[in-house]
């Protein structure tokens, strides 16, 4: 179910303008979209916009705006405070229900792994997955069970169970999670090279992610 979100105009443009509105409580942002005539320049609670994104960062919002009504929105980018990490302005996409979209929908792993009960350590490689469908089946989280690996097992995208509809676009080969061999039954250069080969696992998979984002974009 899409989530009712209320908007307000906005009409000051410069910086003086701007920084009253967040001392307001309010977050700068714009709608834009096909079916609009032109992007919307609007206001949001700051309050409203934290919660949703906290707990539904993908979901379809129903978009109230004061001229022309509800529209169908996503998220489409948002800007912080690199320091603060308060939030300055928030993009929002206007969508189809009917055509498909893409999105990064976050992974979390689940189970009791059977190498973790040995003495492993557990490692998550990628948090997000880029998937493509329809608006309405984009999923809040993506689980990965765990509870089937030993120690030296892996699970890639390719392994991945994804609801109908649901398509991974991410490389099939990214490592999302692994379990370690137990760090005391290792060598000290062992325990250097297998830190060495987790660095270079994630970065592989920060790298394929960046590209596939780049490619898409």
């Amino acid at each position: 179910m899409a989530i009712a979100i209320q908007a307000e105009q906005r009409t000051g443009a410069t910086k003086g303008d701007l920084r009253q509105l967040r001392i307001s409580g309010q977050v700068p942002g714009v709608v834009y979209g096909k079916q609009l005539q032109s992007s919307a320049a609007i206001s949001i609670s700051e309050k409203e916009l934290s919660t949703l994104l906290r707990s539904h960062p993908n979901a379809v919002l129903e978009l109230n705006l004061p001229e022309s009504g509800v529209h169908s929105v996503m998220v489409a980018d948002v800007q912080r405070d690199s320091l603060s990490q308060k939030l300055l302005h928030v993009d929002f996409h206007q969508i189809n229900m009917n055509e498909n979209v893409r999105a990064n929908v976050r992974i979390d792993a689940t189970g009791d792994s059977a190498g973790v009960r040995e003495g492993g350590i557990l490692s998550v490689i990628l948090h997000e997955l880029e998937v493509q469908c329809l608006p309405g089946d984009i999923p809040d989280v993506i689980e990965v069970d765990v509870s089937g690996l030993g120690i030296g097992d892996s699970i890639l995208v390719s392994d991945l169970s994804l609801p109908k509809g649901v398509e991974a676009k991410s490389d099939s080969q990214l490592l999302i999670v692994t379990v370690l061999a137990p760090q005391k039954e290792l060598s000290e250069e062992e325990k250097e090279a297998q830190d060495v080969e987790a660095q270079e696992a994630e970065s592989r998979s920060d790298n394929a992610v960046h590209e596939e984002i780049s490619t898409s974009s």
